[in-house]
C-alpha cells in the first residue's frame, strides 16, 4: 500500500470528520462527604441547593459531514439523549450547535444538521459492493481526545449479526445486522465516524467493538444511511412501518423458563400493568393480533432473536399487506397486517 495513497486520503477524510459532545444540565456538585456504610466510609456527592443546575459533558463520538450545507451522519447511541444539546467541534478551534433532524435505532444511525457556511463534506460508496479483504480507513476522534485519528486494515468479515450493549449514559441494547467487519482500530470515541475504501467514498459508519478481542470492529453499512437521509431530505423524518405492538423475541432459554410451545417468534406482551400490548387503531389492532399470540412468520421469514420482527418489516412499505403466521392457543392461524406509518 502506498504510503502518498493513504496520506493523500487522510487529507481529504479528516477535515470532513467532526467530534459531537454531549452536553446536559446537571445538579451541581460542591463536594464530596463520607457515608458509613458496613465498617467502611463511602465517599458521596454532596449536590448543591436543590434546583440548582451546572452545564456538564457528559459524553462524545464522532461523526463526518455529507453535504457542503451541513447534513452530518453519525451513530444513533451517540445522540440517543433527548434532553441533551449537541455541539459539533470542526477542528479544535471551531465549534458550532447541532441539531439532530432523525434517529434510527434500528440500525444506530442519526442525521444531524449544523449551519456553518460552505463545508467539506465525504462522498458516500455503494455498501453492497463491498468485498472481504479491500483494505480500509476508520477515522474519528479516537478516546474522545485525539483528533484526526485514522487506523488502516482491511474487511475482514460482512454480514455480520451483533448485540451491542451502549455504554456510559447510553444503557440501551441494540441487536444490529448486516454490520461490516474490519481490523482497522476502532476505539471508543470512534463511533458514528466514517469508514472509507481506497477511492475515499464512505462504506459503513463505525459503531462497534468487541470487548477482549484484538482488531475486531464493526461498521453500519452506509447503504442504510443513505437511505435514512433521502428521507429526511424529501420528508423531514425517517418513515418506517409500522404494526403496533409490544413484543418479546423468543429464544430457548424464554421458552424453556415460560414454558412455551415453540422457541422462536415474537410474543405479543405488555410492558407494565395498564399498558396494552396492541395498539388501539393500530394496523395489529385491524388485522386481529392479540396479547400472548405468538408471530412465527412474516411473509415466509422466520422471525427470531437474530432475525427480529423488526427487522422484517423494514422489509416492506408503508401501506402494504404482509402475511403473517400466528401461533394462537398453539393453533396457527394467518393473518394479513396493511402496514402503517410508524408513530
Amino acid at each position: 500500500m502506498s504510503k502518498t495513497l493513504v496520506s493523500k486520503l487522510a487529507k481529504k477524510i479528516c477535515p470532513a470528520v467532526i467530534t459531537i459532545v454531549v452536553s446536559k444540565d446537571l445538579p451541581k456538585i460542591e463536594g464530596f462527604y463520607y457515608l458509613p456504610y458496613g465498617g467502611e466510609n463511602i465517599m458521596m456527592p454532596k449536590i448543591e441547593q436543590e434546583g440548582f443546575k451546572e452545564r456538564t459533558k457528559i459524553g462524545g463520538g464522532s461523526g463526518f459531514i455529507v453535504s457542503a450545507n451541513g447534513y452530518i451522519l453519525t451513530s444513533n447511541h451517540v445522540v440517543s439523549d433527548k434532553e441533551a444539546d449537541y455541539t459539533v467541534l470542526l477542528d479544535p478551534e471551531s465549534s458550532c450547535p447541532a441539531e439532530v433532524l432523525a434517529r434510527d435505532p434500528i440500525n444506530d444511525i442519526a442525521i444531524l444538521k449544523i449551519d456553518y457556511g460552505k463545508l467539506p463534506y465525504l462522498d458516500m460508496g455503494d455498501s453492497n459492493k463491498v468485498e472481504v479483504g479491500e483494505t480500509v480507513i476508520a477515522a474519528g476522534n479516537a478516546l474522545g481526545e485525539f483528533h484526526d485519528t485514522i487506523s488502516l486494515g482491511i474487511v475482514s468479515g460482512l454480514s455480520r449479526f451483533l448485540t451491542a450493549f451502549g455504554g456510559g449514559m447510553d444503557p440501551q441494547i441494540e441487536n444490529l445486522r448486516g454490520l461490516i467487519q474490519t481490523d482497522a482500530a476502532i476505539n471508543p470515541g470512534n463511533s458514528g465516524g466514517p469508514l472509507v475504501d481506497m477511492k475515499g467514498k464512505v462504506i459503513g459508519i463505525n459503531t462497534a467493538v468487541v470487548a477482549g478481542a484484538q482488531n475486531l470492529g464493526f461498521a453500519i453499512p452506509v447503504n442504510y444511511a443513505k437511505k435514512d437521509l433521502e428521507e429526511v431530505k424529501k420528508f423531514g423524518k425517517i418513515k418506517r412501518p409500522y404494526l403496533g405492538i409490544k413484543y418479546i423475541l423468543l429464544n430457548k432459554e424464554i421458552a424453556q423458563k415460560n414454558k412455551l410451545p415453540v422457541d422462536y417468534g415474537a410474543l405479543i406482551a405488555r410492558e407494565a400493568l395498564g399498558v396494552g400490548p396492541v395498539m388501539e387503531d393500530s394496523a395489529a389492532d385491524r388485522c386481529g393480533l392479540k396479547e400472548y399470540d405468538i408471530i412465527l412468520e412474516c411473509e415466509n421469514e422466520k422471525v427470531s432473536d437474530k432475525n427480529s420482527l423488526t427487522t422484517l418489516l423494514q422489509k416492506h412499505k408503508i401501506g402494504e399487506t404482509v402475511r403473517l403466521k400466528v401461533l394462537r392457543n398453539e393453533k396457527e392461524i394467518e393473518l394479513n397486517a396493511t402496514l402503517d406509518e410508524g408513530r
